[in-house]
């Protein structure tokens, strides 16, 4: 995979972040992701078309994605519910929408946010891309991206 797919969604995600739930993450080092060692409660999910093709994911232990989805909304989120969902699906879409911007040489489209709920999910690519995690931690709990995307 070119890494440079890659760098929008970082910025996307810090810029996210800050501005719409006010707290500063750290990025941990990126990996290659060939294993199924990375195991989810939550996830937002955007499929990603055009000349560049793929997935990207921001996945969440089920505690992190509560804590966060309740900074988003100003709410004390408790259970797993619409809200919940709500919030993961539209932080996944702002990101892509954000990252969208510095991919325009690929005349990308992006897909409505899935959002993935279940006990230790796993992700996995479409058939022949490499996926690069990273790994962030945030004052709300950790957090990754997940980003598979090959050209065609």
């Amino acid at each position: 995979m070119d890494v440079s797919f890659v760098n929008p969604f970082l910025k996307a995600t810090n810029e996210t972040f800050k501005t719409m739930i006010g707290v500063e993450p750290t990025m941990e080092k990126p990996i290659v992701k060939n294993t199924t060692d990375h195991h989810y409660d939550v996830s937002g999910v955007i499929g990603i078309s055009g000349e560049a093709q793929g997935t990207i994911a921001i996945s969440f232990s089920k505690l992190a994605a509560l804590k966060v989805a309740s900074k988003m909304l100003g709410a004390d989120l408790k259970i797993v519910g619409p809200d919940l969902t709500d919030a993961i699906g539209e932080i996944a879409n702002i990101i892509a929408g954000y990252a969208k911007q510095y991919l325009t040489q690929y005349k990308v489209s992006i897909s409505l946010p899935n959002v993935v709920i279940g006990s230790g999910h796993e992700l996995v690519a479409p058939t022949g891309v490499s996926t690069v995690v990273v790994p962030y931690k945030c004052e709300l709990g950790d957090f990754a991206i997940e980003v598979a995307l090959k050209t065609k």
